[in-house]
């Protein structure tokens, strides 16, 4: 029978090599998945009639604040460029030192939503409010206030890298996807007020800011938490399979899978064996291991 795999937690830099991996696959896959700029610009449009009709119009009043008031535009797009890529990683750290028997459970949480995310750029290209015709009403934050930072007008990448990225990724947001995994791990496994109500803030406050600086819908918010949905419902089946993997490598490789600290058993009769007939057991060595005196005891 091959061993279970044991649900321990992971060496670091095994760990970091395989988020690097993943992380790396999704970037490439975010560049491969460019679709055609007009089928992105139609549905970028239709998502916008949509809002319209269902009155979640909240993109347009958000863009008008923070193109109108810089000391709100300003720290908006900060938050829009830095945090998706240092909150996040910083939670996985803190689960993996402080929490590490969900780490495993959370870290696939998270992964697999960002490959379902992969998905929606794939068959859904998107393009953002900032990038669509001036006639209906946006402003796009970054550029405006591209001074103030290290990004350019084409992107939130750094000036001269916006081709290196896709535009037109925006259906579903995953700043918010990612954003509402970190609030639901703060508040499951952090023990203070504080962190509890940072669980709570931070996933509101990136929801408003995509929509503010506009580069996200609304509705590509709501679909980034759905996203995040679907991966909790298939993380459990992901790690099954990964479980499986595991164990069938190491039936074809030999290789023994991680096993428990060995306990030794605790001695119950020490030595001591008990025929038919006896009330107390009395001690029985084999010829071999008796001593000395055991044996001129024999004779």
């Amino acid at each position: 029978m091959p061993h279970a795999v044991q649900h321990h937690r992971p060496r670091w830099w095994t760990e970091l090599m395989l988020l690097a991996v993943v992380y790396a696959a999704y970037s490439a896959g975010r560049l491969l998945a460019r679709g055609d700029v007009s089928t992105a610009v139609d549905n970028g449009l239709a998502i916008l009639r949509a809002e319209k009709a269902l009155s979640l119009n909240a993109e347009h009043p958000l863009n008008r604040l923070f193109t109108g008031t810089p000391e709100i535009g300003i720290p908006a797009d900060f938050v829009y460029a830095t945090l998706h890529y240092l909150v996040t990683p910083l939670i996985l750290v803190w689960l993996f030192r402080r929490r590490p028997a969900h780490y495993r459970a959370a870290r696939t949480w998270l992964m697999v939503s960002t490959l379902l995310g992969l998905v929606g750029f794939t068959l859904m290209p998107t393009c953002p409010p900032r990038l669509l015709d001036a006639a209906h009403g946006f402003v796009d934050t970054m550029a405006q206030y591209s001074s103030y930072g290290w990004w350019g007008g084409e992107a939130s990448a750094p000036r001269g890298l916006g081709g290196m990225t896709n535009q037109y990724a925006a259906m579903p947001s995953l700043h918010v996807g990612w954003a509402l995994w970190c609030g639901v791990m703060l508040w499951r496994h952090g023990r203070t007020p504080a962190a509890k109500a940072l669980g709570v803030l931070y996933p509101l406050l990136t929801t408003v800011v995509v929509m503010g600086t506009a580069n996200h819908y609304f509705l590509d918010a709501v679909a980034g938490a759905a996203v995040m949905g679907a991966g909790l419902l298939l993380a459990p089946h992901a790690m099954r399979l990964a479980d499986a993997a595991a164990r069938r490598f190491t039936g074809l490789t030999g290789f023994p899978g991680p096993r428990p600290a060995a306990v030794p058993a605790p001695v119950v009769g020490g030595g001591c064996k008990t025929s038919a007939g006896e009330r107390i057991p009395g001690q029985r060595t084999s010829p071999e291991g008796a001593d000395d005196s055991t044996q001129a005891a024999a004779r």
